[in-house]
């Protein structure tokens, strides 16, 4: 397969390029990668042609699900790889005078894929419609990327036309059309399934809903009935026109979701490819997967647009369910401030009452006096807890003043703790060092760093969560881990406790990042600004 190319320039060497140098985690992928890309060559091969890129190119899927998955930082490793097997295959010839053009030919593909990535993934992250919204990111950057590729290749398609062995502006622009389709069939037909695979292996993809009878029966007979719409189309000498089959696939994926029409789209291809793998002229092969693509792309953007949809209304009735339960949750904070207002007096009264106990009882009878040290102890507990609670629950928003670290993980734990136990989870909290100190609203501050503790404790598959507070830098570091149910990813804390978290701790000038690890391990992540100690 002949390959469009121009030279490559290395980026300008600076501290971010080690950002997208391949790590130690990356080299696994890299090299399954190698070895599969090497196999979609021999396959794209059954479908190219003199002058042609190949009408199905496989390596393009394997290209988006990597740098899909592993971000497009791994774009260095990913075009290093596609020129080593480049080179073992003969493809590139470092001793031909046209080296350079096509090491460029193998590196731009590469580097436009991880562009669009990055472009969607930048574009969703400030969308607010349901572009933003999984999985149309994925199908925006399925379609995107192979058109990008193709477009970076005009240029030097247009000033090299040999390169590829045609001449002209029919034959340049079909090429690059071949380009763009077998790029686009490459991807919509493997992308999916290998992410999906790739979230399997990992623990995080949610198990396919169990298929509804009649669902699976209307989605068959619209699909048989768009395939017989165009036998008959063409028996009666009208052509073989594939709208029927762009009209029922469409359906389906907006009936069903991206995974039914994935199915169809693949049901479609497998009746299409084996008569294209044959002899036949080139432009009737172009024609049909032109339309294969086009059937592939609406249906792809379809299926994924329904599930954005689906998502969205499930996402608004749980919110919609969170309200409603805050909203009880404020009636119940009422009336607990107001429990706790009337029994604070009497039982500090109490507290000090069963301190004076002790204090006169510790000559007494070795029994009494240790049961009033008893007394003494819980009372003061009691006091000290009623009295936090007080604070916490009664207090209005208040100016932000100078607070010690050690002092709001305190009280952070004080309030968690009793919530751990009742899970049977260990709560542990690490030494805090006394000199750190933010300028924050400490009950606000407070309630964040609980909400992220609860949901630690809630998700926890190990009973423990710990609770860490370090300096970094000029900023304070506080860390809630905790090791999720393997069976169980979606408990990842993503409630409306982690938004009010957000919202406070941005609030305070500083962020909070949620991350996980293949095994399980949650960690929940506020960065706040340190100032010095308090007066």
């Amino acid at each position: 397969m002949t390959t469009l190319a121009r030279p490559f320039a290395l980026p300008r060497p600076s501290s971010r390029l080690a950002v997208i140098v391949p790590t130690a985690a990356d080299l696994p992928w890299l090299a399954g990668y190698a070895v599969a890309f090497w196999v979609a060559h021999y396959v794209a091969a059954e479908w190219g042609g003199r002058g042609f890129y190949s009408l199905l190119y496989p390596a393009a899927g394997l290209r988006m699900a990597l740098l899909w998955r592993r971000g497009p930082r791994l774009v260095l490793g990913v075009a290093a790889t596609e020129v080593a097997v480049q080179f073992v295959t003969g493809i590139i010839d470092p001793l031909s005078a046209g080296f350079a053009t096509q090491l460029g030919g193998v590196v731009r593909p590469a580097l436009a894929y991880a562009l669009v990535v990055l472009l969607v993934r930048r574009m969703t992250d400030h969308a607010t419609t349901s572009l933003s919204v999984a999985p149309m990111p994925l199908g925006l950057a399925s379609v995107g990327a192979p058109v990008a590729a193709a477009m970076a290749a005009l240029p030097w398609s247009l000033w090299r036309p040999d390169l590829t062995g045609v001449s002209g502006m029919r034959e340049v622009i079909a090429s690059l059309t071949g380009f763009i389709v077998g790029d686009l069939l490459g991807v919509l037909l493997l992308t999916p399934p290998l992410l999906w695979l790739a979230e399997l292996a990992s623990g995080s993809a949610s198990r396919p809903a169990r298929p509804n009878i009649a669902g699976v029966i209307e989605a068959v007979l619209v699909l048989l009935f768009s395939f017989a719409s165009e036998v008959l189309l063409a028996s009666i000498g009208l052509g073989t026109p594939h709208t029927p089959l762009l009209l029922a696939v469409a359906w389906i994926g907006l009936r069903f979701g991206r995974t039914a029409s994935w199915l169809a789209i693949v049901a479609v291809a497998a009746m299409t490819l084996p008569q294209t793998a044959m002899p036949m002229r080139v432009d009737a092969r172009l024609a049909l997967h032109m339309s294969l693509a086009s059937i592939m792309v609406v249906g792809y953007l379809a299926g994924s647009f329904a599930d954005a949809q689906a998502r969205t209304r499930s996402d608004l009735q749980r919110r919609d369910r969170l309200l409603f339960q805050a909203e009880r949750l404020k009636t119940l904070r009422a009336m607990s401030v107001a429990v706790i207002h009337e029994i604070s007096q009497p039982l500090s009264t109490l507290a000090i009452e069963a301190k004076h106990l002790h204090e006169i009882t510790v000559s007494a009878d070795v029994e009494i006096a240790s049961t009033a040290a008893l007394i003494d102890r819980k009372a003061a507990a009691l006091s000290t807890l009623v009295r936090r609670l007080r604070r916490f629950g009664g207090r209005t928003v208040d100016k932000p003043t100078p607070l010690p670290l050690a002092t709001l993980i305190a009280t952070a734990a004080a309030l968690a703790e009793p919530e751990a136990r009742s899970h049977d989870v260990t709560l542990t909290i690490e030494p805090v060092a006394p000199d750190l100190v933010v300028l924050a609203q400490e009950v606000e501050l407070a309630q964040a760093i609980v909400n992220l503790v609860r949901n630690a404790v809630q998700a926890s598959g190990d009973g423990r969560v710990s609770l860490a507070a370090t300096q970094v830098g000029d900023q304070a570091r506080i860390v809630v881990t905790n090791r999720c149910r393997r069976n169980r990813p979606d408990q990842a804390g993503m409630g409306v406790g982690v938004l009010v978290a957000r919202a406070i701790v941005e609030a305070h000038g500083g962020s909070l990042a949620r991350v996980g690890d293949d095994i399980g391990e949650a960690r929940a992540t506020i960065l706040l600004p340190l100032i010095g100690e308090p007066q």
